[in-house]
């Protein structure tokens, strides 16, 4: 059994500066949202722990003091989330009013659904200003209300990537679309990871113009605590069960979060209870479970130390679950030795808070960028003592006498890309510039490339200002890009064919010189991120593809002969036995990178200007990766054309 190996190792400066606050009690993001409070609709992306709901809490009593609004709706996802946005004092610390939501108007407490959609509506016939609610009860209020009943209020919907771009599936979708239709209504949208695990978009290109963005990095985020230092993301790979394997990285000195699979998975054992049990067995011998809170207290088989552990998977006991979550958000969140370790399936990931976690557990592939986020994010809060936060991905490895080795093998590339990404988000930003003629006077966070096109439309600068890591979401999550990435495909093919591609399906809008521009943008920024940059002497030096360049010396047509996301996949190799890793290569090779006929299609226009510089047809055995895929594509509408052909002459001979 091999160990586990970090992809991502990030550290932190430990400035404070994301956690001080200024004179009206913000935070450096809530000084960042609060400084656009005017807009109509807000959209803000932010991490975990950064202080979006107090930010919405700032925005939202200007709204109402200043600009008119008569009322606030805070939407959230369930009802344990809710109480982020319960009563709070912030006249102590600086700001001219408090947040006060009676306990009437607080709809996040149990209770039937049609009860809640009266309540909501007896809300907007009322002169009470702020009312919470679910995400579900929003939904029923207004299928019960027109849209211009929405006047003169402003709707916050928390976990805003809940929301989707598709029409026919998303009722939250079509209601923020006709509400904004229907009404004068102000939206705050308020994400702390805008991925969705289905790649449909949250919102349409058209609706997400309508937003003004405030983005929050998580580099910035992180670098700024007070305690935490860095930041590893792992895999383990088992072989059998995970029950007999999770012994060999559940660190019992660490505050832990363990995510057991969902029971439609490859890893689970199909008994989730009995997998709770092997975990606790795991641990050591149970003394007791505290009968008001349904703390389970364990005495450590190795050095008798007793455990405090919650189990949140259990839910027979709907009374005995209820107390468990009561003492978590209460005791637990504020006393280090409340709990030791939670065991959970679907809950302790978004909007739950307990900052002491050091430790994410989770076994088996997490199909959702947005659910590996929300993960992560329980253990990036910053807490005295914590230095160091992990999260390691407990995965099945590859068999190749299993009948699934395929499924396998793209489970473990998609743990792997999204690992790649988490390291694109968690990294230091730059800025990158063209670098012309000898303007080598160095700016602080900049970088200087020759050849490199800078973004020339506001279109383009938007998108990179606020949407790059969207879009390296989509491209991790292309299925051809994965086996891409994996080096199946060289890397100028990968940058310059694959990566455009997906650029032009995820921003139709965009023309050719557009999309150039923020391809370039997209791999110079993950070539660097990926890079491991030194200093020596007043020069910096990054390395790539196993050699060390002068930053000053770099330019595009070098930058594009380097895979921007490979680096992760040799650290698997390390990870995995030989045999393993010859099973994965085996599997993508099987499956080499084909064309689409849209992807045809829409290089065809290109290849017919390719042959009049050229004066012949692209060469298929070409060196030039692009002229290599437009004889592809030649080929393949060659191929289509005489199928289609041969399917005419066969209907006309039918016919007569």
């Amino acid at each position: 059994m091999s160990g586990t190996v970090n992809v991502v190792d990030v550290g932190y400066a430990q400035t404070g500066a994301s956690v001080n606050t200024d004179t009206l009690g913000m935070r450096e993001m809530q000084q960042r949202v609060f400084a656009k409070r005017d807009a109509r609709r807000l959209l803000i992306k932010a991490p975990p722990a950064s202080g979006k709901s107090r930010a919405l809490m700032f925005v939202g009593l200007d709204k109402l003091y200043n600009q008119g609004r008569k009322k606030i709706i805070v939407a959230v996802p369930e009802r344990s989330i809710g109480a982020s946005f319960s009563s709070t004092k912030l006249t102590s610390h600086g700001f001219f009013a408090d947040w006060d939501v009676k306990s009437e108007r607080n709809l996040c407490t149990p209770g039937s659904s049609s009860g809640k959609v009266n309540a909501f509506v007896d809300f907007l016939h009322s002169t009470d200003p702020i009312l919470v609610c679910t995400h579900a009860t929003l939904r029923f209020a207004f299928e019960r209300l027109a849209p211009e009943q929405f006047n003169g209020t402003v709707l916050a919907i928390d976990e805003f990537h809940h929301v989707s771009a598709d029409i026919e599936n998303s009722r939250l979708g079509a209601l923020l679309r006709d509400v904004m239709a229907g009404s004068d209504v102000h939206i705050v949208a308020m994400t702390g990871s805008y991925f969705r695990g289905d790649t449909v978009p949250v919102l349409s290109a058209e609706d997400e113009a309508r937003f003004t963005p405030v983005t929050f990095n998580y580099y910035d985020q992180l670098n700024g605590y007070r305690h935490l230092k860095s930041l590893g993301i792992g895999h383990h790979f088992y072989q059998g069960r995970y029950t007999d394997a999770i012994g060999e990285v559940l660190d019992l000195d660490k505050k832990t979060i363990v995510h057991i699979p969902n029971v439609n998975s490859g890893e689970s054992t199909k008994d989730k209870i009995e997998e709770v049990g092997f975990i606790i067995d795991t641990i050591g011998d149970v003394l007791d479970t505290e009968p008001d809170t349904g703390i389970i207290r364990i005495r450590r088989a190795d050095n008798g130390q007793v455990l405090r552990v919650a189990d949140l998977v259990d839910d027979a006991d709907q009374k005995k679950r209820a107390d468990t979550l009561h003492y978590l958000s209460t005791v637990a969140a504020k006393d280090p030795d409340g709990v030791d370790i939670i065991i959970a399936l679907g809950m302790a990931k978004e909007g739950f808070d307990w900052p002491f976690a050091e430790h994410a557990l989770t076994v088996g592939y997490r199909a959702s960028l947005t659910e590996i986020i929300q993960i992560i994010g329980r253990v990036t809060r910053d807490s005295p003592g914590k230095t160091h936060a992990q999260f390691t991905n407990l995965l099945a490895e590859p068999d190749a006498v299993q009948g699934e080795v395929k499924v396998s093998v793209n489970n473990v590339l998609k743990a792997i890309t999204a690992s790649l990404l988490m390291e694109q988000v968690l990294a230091q930003n730059f800025k990158f510039k063209s670098k012309r003629g000898n303007d080598d006077a160095p700016e602080p966070g900049t970088i200087k490339i020759k050849g490199f096109k800078e973004p020339s439309t506001e279109r383009v600068k938007q998108i990179v200002e606020t949407d790059l890591n969207d879009l390296k979401a989509n491209i991790l999550q292309d299925e051809t890009f994965a086996k891409a990435a994996a080096g199946s495909v060289d890397p100028e093919t990968t940058n310059k064919v694959l990566i455009p591609k997906i650029i032009r399906d995820r921003y139709p809008d965009l023309d050719d010189e557009q999309v150039e521009e923020l391809r370039q943008q997209v791999v110079v920024d993950s070539v660097i991120k990926n890079g491991e940059v030194r200093e020596v002497g007043d020069k910096r030096f990054i390395k790539m593809a196993d050699t060390f360049v002068n930053i000053d010396d770099i330019n595009i047509n070098l930058i594009d002969t380097v895979n921007p996301f490979q680096r992760a996949f040799e650290v698997m190799s390390k990870s995995v036995t030989p045999s393993v890793l010859r099973i994965i290569s085996d599997a993508i090779t099987a499956t080499r990178v084909d064309i689409s006929e849209e992807e045809a299609l829409a290089l065809f226009p290109k290849i017919q200007n390719w042959v009049k510089v050229n004066g012949g047809r692209p060469n298929v055995r070409s060196d030039d990766p692009t002229e290599k895929r437009y004889a592809e594509a030649l080929l393949f509408l060659q191929r289509r054309k005489q199928q289609r052909l041969a399917e005419q002459r066969a209907t006309e001979d039918e016919i007569h």
